[in-house]
Order: C-alpha cells, then sequence, then structure tokens
C-alpha cells in the first residue's frame, strides 16, 4: 500500500493548501470593503477641490497654470505607475504592465524619451527588469494609502513637468468597476484639459461666489492644481487598493474551489487503488486455498 500512503500525503497537503486558501479569500473579503470604503471617501475631496478651481480659473481667465501648458510634439513622457505590493492577486499586475509596455512602446517607436515613477513593489520591479528610467518611486504602502507617502514621488515628476523636462504625465493604474471587473486604465493626467474643470450647471450655482486672494490669484490656482493632482493619484491608489483586494478574492476562491476538486479525484484515485488492493489479496486468498 506505497502508493496508497502517497496518495494520502498528497491528500494531506492540498486540504492544508485548501484551508490557506480560504482564509485568504476571507481575508480579502473584509479587506475589500475597507478599501472600497476608502476609494468612495476620497472623491467628495477631488470633487470640491476640482470645482473651486475651476471656478477661480474661470474668475481669472487671463493666466494659465503651468499644469495646463500644452507644448506640442512631446519629446519626453513620465508615467506614474500603480501596482500592488504583493502578488496572488489573478491577471492585475500583469494586465496594467503589458498595457504600459504597449503605450511605451509606441512612443519610443515616435523617438519620445520615458521616464517613471513606481508606486508598487511589483511595478518598480518590472520597470528596473525591462530598463525603464525610474526617478522616484514608493513601496510598502500597507493595506491603507498614507497621502503624504505619496506626495514626495509624485512632486518630483509634477517638478519636472513644470520645468518643462516632461512634456506629458500618464496616470497607470486598475480602476475597480465592481468586484467580479477591474480595468486598466493609462490615463493622461498632465497637461490638464479644459475637460478636467468643467462644471455642471448645479455646480456652477453652487461655487458662484467670488474670493479674496492671499497673495494671489496665481499662487492660489497653483497650489490648489497641484492638491487635485495629489487626490487625483490618491484616488488611482484606492482604487488600485480595491481591484487588488478585488482580485485576490477571485484568485483564492478559484484556488480553493480547484483545490476542492483535486481533493475529490485524488480521494477517487485512493478508493480505486485500495479497492484494486483488497481484490489482489482476495482473488491470493482463493488462489491459495484452491491450491490446497
Amino acid at each position: 500500500m506505497a502508493v496508497g500512503k502517497e496518495i494520502r500525503g498528497k491528500i494531506k497537503s492540498v486540504e492544508n493548501t485548501k484551508k490557506i486558501t480560504k482564509a485568504m479569500e476571507m481575508v480579502a473579503a473584509s479587506k475589500m470593503r475597507k478599501a472600497q470604503e476608502r476609494m468612495r471617501a476620497a472623491r467628495p475631496y477631488s470633487d470640491k477641490i476640482r470645482n473651486i478651481t475651476a471656478n477661480l480659473s474661470q474668475a481669472n481667465p487671463e493666466y494659465q497654470s503651468p499644469y495646463m501648458r500644452s507644448g506640442g510634439n512631446a519629446k519626453k513622457v513620465g508615467f506614474i505607475v500603480v501596482t500592488t505590493d504583493k502578488g496572488l492577486c489573478g491577471g492585475l499586475n500583469t494586465n496594467i504592465l503589458r498595457a504600459i509596455t504597449t503605450k511605451m512602446r509606441e512612443l519610443q517607436g515616435e523617438g519620445v524619451g520615458v521616464e517613471a515613477v513606481a508606486i508598487g513593489n511589483k511595478g518598480y520591479g518590472f520597470l528596473n527588469r525591462i530598463g525603464a528610467k525610474v526617478v522616484s518611486h514608493a513601496i510598502q504602502l500597507g493595506d491603507a494609502p498614507q497621502l503624504e507617502k505619496l506626495i514626495g514621488p509624485v512632486k518630483v515628476m509634477l517638478d519636472a513637468f513644470v520645468a518643462g523636462q516632461v512634456d506629458a504625465v500618464y496616470l497607470c493604474f486598475t480602476q475597480f468597476i465592481n468586484t467580479m471587473k477591474q480595468e486598466p486604465q493609462v490615463q493622461q493626467l498632465l497637461p490638464l484639459s479644459a475637460a478636467h474643470l468643467q462644471q455642471t450647471a448645479a455646480e456652477k450655482a453652487q461655487y458662484g461666489w467670488d474670493y479674496i486672494y492671499e497673495p494671489d490669484a496665481p499662487s492660489v490656482i497653483d497650489e490648489l492644481l497641484t492638491r487635485y493632482i495629489e487626490a487625483l493619484v490618491y484616488q488611482a491608489v484606492a482604487d488600485n487598493m480595491a481591484s487588488e483586494q478585488s482580485a485576490r478574492m477571485v484568485a483564492m476562491k478559484a484556488a480553493t474551489d480547484n483545490a476542492g476538486n483535486l481533493i475529490a479525484e485524488l480521494k477517487l484515485i485512493y478508493n480505486k487503488t485500495r479497492q484494486a488492493a483488497i481484490t489482489k489479496e482476495l482473488s491470493e486468498i482463493v488462489s491459495g486455498a484452491a491450491a490446497v
């Protein structure tokens, strides 16, 4: 029964794996709910800043912020790449990194230089492997993103754009649609277009007052736009974290189901092997009795 013992060992091993994947699935489900709450809580902040900035821009049409300049043909482009720190979340990172690679190759084919800011360990490792220029990075963000950890790396890219070293900045992340669906996004973050600051009629009515500026309108508008861009990056990280937990929950559920199927198959093989051994033993006993 050496074969039977080996199969029993395999069954025990798969059962232990199944317990781990089930526990990870439940943890991911719990974290996913919290991540979704954080993602939704961040939206009103960026909306409010966008509305106030739009109102200020309309009140001062003669001033154009450096964040809204369009430099014609781009010579160098920056990417803010948001990925996860950990794996075991299905094809989440693979999909966004594939989209980024396609965009980078397209730009490099046109003779445009590329540099990147990496947020998340997986993206940082990938960018280093393909030889992309990483100007700054933020890793080990934990389950709840802290804005102060993101501001430093993001500011490096914003300063490069304002200084004219980079002509456009793309924000790359995985957008949370629902528990079963997450979509990779490569969106142009800078220069900000007029569409970014468009207001509905209700918003115009709500923010239709004038302001007293200190020290002056351009400084206030630039500061608010900086906060708005930081809020967009934070929103992208929050979206990515909600997507990560959803993808991990689905991946661990699939792993748990597969482990269950494998256990059932191994038990069937074990029972057949055991039956065969019993049948063989009985036939030997009968043969021996017949010989006597």
